[in-house]
């Protein structure tokens, strides 16, 4: 802001410099020669200084103000909710702390904190970590921590998260960073890509299994041996 306030005076006296009253030939020779730099040292620009200097103490207050406030909302509160058994909510949920569901929700779930589903979701869940217990869920799950789905739990629809132990039953494709574990009882109809699966004796799956996020890539470390 000072170098455009700067600029803006330079440009005022950059313009035909006439002699003064009491200035002698030599003075007004020498101050032709002056830059427009030069000239600006000599003038008086404190209190325009100050004005800028407020309005930028402002501006980082406003920004400090705003960044203290995103950092409020995105705080994880210690809380929960219940959705009760035999209760049925249409609508979205979105929650800074912890959501059980007992009923239904038909509607998305959003939250910073855990979703713990022994009832029925119609939409999309988002949380920090979700775990199902003899539920239905019909729709995506995203999670930035696990996913555990129990056994007797139907889900219908991708998964993602950052690890996930199966026990119950899934229809769709599950996309897990790091290790996915499918229990005895795990039926899965879609494809895995993970870091590391390990799958125990009678759990079914139909589709795919990729370790994609494994550090050793299989591709690489054949053509590495046949180059050899």
């Amino acid at each position: 802001m000072l170098q455009k306030a700067a600029a803006e005076q330079m440009q005022s006296i950059a313009g035909i410099v006439k002699p003064e009253a009491d200035e002698d030939e030599d003075d007004f020779a020498e101050r032709q020669m002056q830059t427009p730099e030069e000239m600006l040292m000599h003038m008086d620009l404190g209190q325009h200084t100050e004005k800028e200097e407020s309005e930028l103490e402002k501006e980082v207050g406003k920004a400090m103000e705003e960044q203290k406030t995103s950092l409020e909302d995105t705080e994880v509160l210690d809380e929960t909710a219940i959705i009760t058994a035999g209760m049925t909510l249409t609508g979205d949920i979105s929650a800074k702390g912890n959501v059980d569901i007992l009923g239904k929700v038909k509607g998305k779930v959003e939250l910073l904190g855990k979703l713990n589903v022994s009832g029925t979701i119609e939409g999309d869940s988002k949380a920090a970590e979700v775990f199902a217990d003899g539920a239905h869920i019909t729709g995506m799950i995203v999670a930035e921590g696990t996913v555990k789905i129990g056994q007797n739990s139907v889900v219908i629809g991708n998964v993602a998260a950052s690890s996930a132990v199966i026990a119950g039953a899934v229809k769709g494709d599950i996309d897990v960073k790091g290790p996915v574990i499918l229990d005895a009882s795990a039926i899965v109809m879609g494809n895995i890509k993970s870091k590391s699966v390990q799958i125990n004796n009678g759990a079914v799956i139909e589709g795919m299994c990729s370790q994609c996020y494994a550090e050793v890539n299989p591709t690489d470390f054949f053509n590495d041996l046949i180059a050899k």
